[in-house]
């Protein structure tokens, strides 16, 4: 028998790779924070034993979601403007809260508190874009979750930075800060085409090249912003980016609602990914990115929340099965986008895009141990025909019991282990009081 650092025994298990695929009454091997192996219950008690052992008989094993898009400090503005369009939203209700309010502080309470919510929903992985990039990660690193921390850049200033040079000298000070951290990783961020100049753009790019990190953009949002770079530019906001050098594999493409036939070549040539915020792009009237198209495409899609002020939660759950159902509508076809599909946008897709699907986004031996347990035995998602569609059709974050990160027990049993509840709840009702007043 060969002593390991904990073992999970579960009715199914769900690696997302291969697709469609499942496993039931298996067991998952931790060993230094790594899968070390995957395999049947029976044999599992004949090969391995550990002092920790969780036996999860009524649940299934997931990767941990990765929400590839989020502001995650935004959660201190959770319903602070509701119910307008985009312009107007950021205009005359988030620029100026954001202008009195956002320091380092609040970017360390607000990205605690959704954090503390991502985990209870079962998210190990956070693409995040936001001011005070150095708060987003020490939270994160404290909290012990998997984050991408984005080094934001655009043309006006902020209490962060006061030009683009300034946003990009501070970003790469952090980068160099993390470089090698077991749970920390950077991407370049320039906020979107009509808050970052040309110059900023062309430095963004050869320094995603230099680096080889990602390049996370708000890209073809809305209408307006296309009607509105036509008039400027005398170009669709992609063929800009092209010219600049920007459309390649590093590129994360945030949100994509307005994609013609051109579009799709371009965003399939040059290997983008696509990031897909259904409910916020809903809420916001925003339009529908055509995420079955681009599946015919070959283009790698991911799923991200957006930030709590424009969904107004950070639930991958909800955000899969909106986007599963969002896509058999909009394509008018019921086989269109299957629950696998989902799953694997909400998992390793999301690995992929932040070039981190050698780490984690499924689950196999070698990777890392980033895992979701989802307890199936409730009145919702009884009986169980096919976990993955159980899964993507009809449960909720409620049912999530489980998280594990590099094999640490960050949810025990719907509890955080190392986030204090009381205190991040008390915080956010003191900001909010402040906020209020604006």
């Amino acid at each position: 028998m060969q002593n390991v650092e904990s073992i999970i025994h579960a009715r199914w298990i769900i690696p997302v790779e291969p697709e469609q695929t499942f496993y039931e009454n298996y067991s998952l091997v931790i060993e230094q924070g790594k899968i070390l192996d995957i395999l049947a219950t029976k044999k599992c008690h004949k090969k391995y034993q550990s002092a920790i052992e969780h036996h999860l008989n009524t649940h299934a094993l997931i990767p941990g979601f990765i929400n590839t898009h989020t502001h995650a400090a935004m959660n201190l503005m959770r319903g602070i403007a509701d119910d307008l369009p985009l312009m107007e939203w950021l205009s005359e209700h988030i620029w100026p809260v954001e202008a009195k309010y956002v320091d380092y502080q609040f970017v360390k309470d607000g990205t605690t508190l959704a954090i503390a919510e991502m985990l209870r929903c079962g998210t190990t992985t956070f693409n995040d874009m936001y001011f005070f990039p150095d708060a987003a990660a020490k939270a994160a690193q404290e909290a012990g979750i998997r984050a991408c921390v984005g080094l934001i850049v655009i043309d006006f200033p902020s209490a962060w930075g006061k030009d683009s040079d300034d946003y990009l000298h501070k970003g790469l000070q952090l980068h160099e800060q993390y470089r090698n951290h077991p749970l920390i990783t950077t991407a370049l961020a320039p906020h979107a085409p009509y808050t970052v100049s040309d110059e900023p753009l062309k430095k963004i790019q050869s320094y995603a090249e230099k680096l080889e990190i990602p390049i996370h953009m708000h890209l073809h949002e809305t209408a307006d912003e296309l009607q509105q770079a036509i008039a400027n530019d005398g170009m669709r906001p992609i063929e800009r980016m092209e010219k600049l050098g920007l459309l390649s594999p590093f590129l994360m493409a945030v949100h994509m609602t307005q994609i013609d036939d051109k579009d799709y070549k371009q965003l399939k040539r040059y290997g983008v990914n696509i990031i897909y915020c259904p409910e916020s792009n809903l809420k916001l009237a925003s339009g529908f990115c055509p995420i079955a198209e681009l599946h015919k495409h070959k283009i790698n899609i991911a799923i991200g929340t957006d930030g709590a002020a424009s969904n107004n939660d950070l639930d991958m759950l909800s955000e899969m099965r909106t986007a599963a159902l969002l896509a058999k509508a909009i394509a008018k076809d019921p086989s269109a986008v299957p629950a696998h599909q989902a799953l694997s946008m909400a998992t390793i897709n999301g690995a992929k895009a932040l070039g981190l699907d050698h780490l984690t986004g499924s689950l196999k031996k070698g990777k890392v141990a980033d895992i979701t347990a989802i307890n199936l035995d409730s009145i919702e998602t009884q009986p169980v025909f096919e976990p993955i569609s159980s899964i993507v059709y009809s449960s909720n974050r409620e049912q999530i019991s489980d998280v594990w990160i590099q094999g640490k027990h960050l949810l025990n049993n719907r509890k955080l282990t190392t986030i204090d509840e009381k205190q991040i709840k008390q915080t956010a009702r003191e900001w909010g009081e402040k906020l209020s007043h604006i």
